[in-house]
This record gives structure tokens, sequence and C-alpha cells, in this order.
């Protein structure tokens, strides 16, 4: 999956179960607060990226994603380590 692929894939994802405006998302943005999640909005996070990406997350995943940017390159990360399996 491509890079850009991802990114569009994620946004529409993540505005449509936050509820939020997709313009809000941005590469800069701080995830938690344009997502206003709390600790059970990061479960829902969570299932949202392993049933959109078919790759299980780890709770310390999230460690260092701090914006949306951090965030696209952990998926794609996993995406692609999953492909080369």
């Amino acid at each position: 999956m491509q890079f850009l692929e991802i990114i569009e894939k994620t946004n529409a994802f993540l505005a449509e179960e936050f509820e939020i405006d997709i313009e809000k998302i941005t590469p800069e943005a701080n995830l938690k607060d344009t997502l206003e999640l709390d600790s059970l909005d990061y479960i829902d996070l969570v299932v949202v990226i392993e049933s959109n990406f078919n790759f299980k997350v780890q709770p310390e995943d999230f460690v260092g994603i701090v914006n949306f940017q951090d965030f696209y390159e952990y998926v794609d990360t996993k995406v692609n380590a999953k492909e080369l399996a």
C-alpha cells in the first residue's frame, strides 16, 4: 500500500469514527487533541486501525505518536512490514 493511500484511508476512517471535520486532520496536528481522545477512545482507535489495516496494535506502539504524521508513519511501517512477511 502506498503512503498516500494510507493517509487518505486513515483520514477517512478517523473523521468518520471520531465525528470530526476531515480538514482538521493535518500531518502536524496533535492526534490526541484533534480527535479528543481519552483512554476509552484509544481502545476504539486500536480497533479501527486493526480492522482497517489488518495488523495487531500494541499499547506501547503509541508512546512516540504525537501528531498525525507520526501516526501515518507508524501505520505505513506496520503495513509494509506485513506485506514483506
